[in-house]
């Protein structure tokens, strides 16, 4: 089984797993206490701590333990905001931060605060000219990752700082994804990150607060961790995740890990759209994490495009909307206006062999083809051409009069004489994706060109797709309007 999904879990590094097992041994006591099973604590407790600052960047006294990265986020929040109360209460973040800066900003949101969303480019990356002009004399605290959890971008990290610290304003950065590459640059004053993503245990974070950043514990508090994170320390664990991060940065210092993981994601970055049609391949080519790579699959169902590779002995996670107890496209595709369905992100791990992506790239496109066959998908290279009836069905056609109106339960059969020839809509109500941008493809042949296809569609994912759609096979999109369910997506035929 190959795993490729280290950006949501890196397995356990060698090096962690050996800390582990010996500090079970000797870091089981409280290092509070004078005794010495407390002083072996203490001291691989403060070990750690030197450790993990050295690969920040930080001195060992402005970083403290959390229970979990997410944790560490919401601590570094509402710390920073409280602080800085009397200031302001805005809150900046980007539109594509991970979901534990989302809810922080939420629960600010909540207690009366105000938050402001910095929109991103395609690749996903915020220009840092607009974060500068979102400063303003209310703004308490800016949140910006290092890179994206979901596609790999690397943020305009420094830039940003040096534009926050001229306007006396903290810079928060997630730095889970990118602390294992490497120290993050800048003049940041909060940093938060989670053992799990370079090969720790999970159950481990760290928080950094820089000296001279204002800073208010908020929630539960007692004389641990300078009262920034409340309860008993889990020495194993974090010995652990320290000693994975210096091995790790170790490896990546040299640039050995680091370069041969990129050659291995420029490879399926240039290989994936050769091998598969229709495909988008996501996020920004240069400025991006070495390991990871994120493509979408027109036409393709994204949980069933996840089991069959997990069939085939390959673990990778997706933020297609298929994929997902919400039936919405992740907010990181939504943000950037990129293809949705059919989504896969590849994060390979420290050690990844060669011939595994090799094989991966072996497997995928008989896997594609397989799914979209069970979905009566139209040959990728007519794009536009009639399908024979299979999976997904013909599309339900309803008069073009009726586009607003309640649809039609079930085809209604070709355009009647009185109908307008030169448009056409499709029933795709109660349809999920990757449907409604099926039963478009088979049926955008059938209008002249400069006509059009309205599809009536109850799936967010819809809103999404139907644009990717268009821009990948050349058609115009012509915009949205209200239905009395769902919404209705009108395109217009250029070729």
């Amino acid at each position: 089984m190959s795993y490729f999904d280290a950006a949501s879990a890196a397995p356990l590094h060698p090096v962690a797993r050996e800390a582990l097992l010996a500090s079970l041994d000797e870091g089981w006591a409280d290092p509070a206490r004078l005794y010495r099973e407390g002083r072996r604590a203490r001291l691989l407790l403060d070990a750690a701590r030197e450790a993990a600052a050295e690969a920040v960047g930080c001195r060992p006294d402005e970083l403290v333990f959390t229970p979990s990265g997410t944790q560490a986020v919401h601590a570094g929040v509402s710390g920073a905001l409280a602080a800085r109360r009397r200031v302001g209460r805005r809150l900046l973040h980007s539109a594509v931060e991970h979901s534990s800066v989302l809810h922080a900003a939420g629960v600010h949101e909540a207690a009366g605060g105000t938050r402001g969303e910095l929109a991103v480019d395609r690749t996903g990356r915020v220009a840092a000219g607009e974060v500068g002009a979102a400063l303003g004399p209310d703004t308490a605290l800016v949140c910006l990752q290092s890179a994206n959890h979901e596609v790999g971008t690397e943020q305009p990290v420094e830039e940003v700082a040096a534009l926050c610290r001229e306007a006396d304003v903290p810079l928060l950065v997630d730095a889970a994804q990118s602390l294992p590459w490497g120290p993050v640059p800048g003049a940041w004053s909060l940093l938060a990150a989670s053992a799990h993503k370079w090969g720790g245990p999970p159950g481990v974070g760290l928080l950094v607060v820089r000296k001279g950043t204002r800073f208010a514990p908020q929630g539960p508090q007692d004389e641990r961790e300078s009262g920034r994170s409340a309860g008993f320390e889990n020495i194993p664990a974090v010995v652990a995740a320290a000693a994975s991060l210096r091995a790790l940065r170790a490896g990546a210092g040299t640039g050995d890990e680091a370069a041969r993981l990129r050659r291995l994601v420029d490879r399926i970055r240039e290989r994936v759209p050769q091998l598969v049609p229709d495909v988008e391949v996501v996020g920004d080519p240069v400025h991006r994490l070495p390991h990871l790579v994120t493509f979408s699959c027109l036409y393709v169902d994204g949980e069933a495009l996840l089991h069959e590779l997990d069939r085939a002995g390959f673990s990778v996670s997706s933020g297609s909307s298929c994929t997902s107890s919400t039936l919405t496209p992740s907010h990181v595709l939504r943000a950037m206006g990129v293809l949705s369905e059919g989504n896969v992100r590849i994060s390979l791990p420290y050690g990844t062999a060669e011939a595994e992506v090799e094989r991966f790239l072996e497997v995928l496109p008989q896997v594609v083809r397989s799914v979209r066959e069970r979905l009566g998908v139209p040959a990728a290279e007519a794009g536009a051409a009639r399908a024979t009836a299979g999976g997904a069905g013909h599309a339900a056609r309803v008069p073009a009069s009726a586009e607003t109106a309640e649809p039609a339960a079930g085809p209604a059969g070709p355009a009647g004489p009185g109908d307008d020839s030169g448009s056409l809509v499709i029933d795709s109500l109660g349809k999920r994706c990757p449907i409604p941008v099926i039963e478009l493809a088979k049926v955008i042949g059938e209008v002249p060109v400069g006509g059009t296809v309205t599809v009536l569609s109850d799936d967010e994912a819809a809103r999404q797709d139907i644009p990717a759609w268009c821009t990948m096979r050349g058609q115009e999109y012509a915009g949205e309007r209200a239905a009395e369910r769902g919404a209705a997506y009108v395109v217009r035929r250029r070729a």
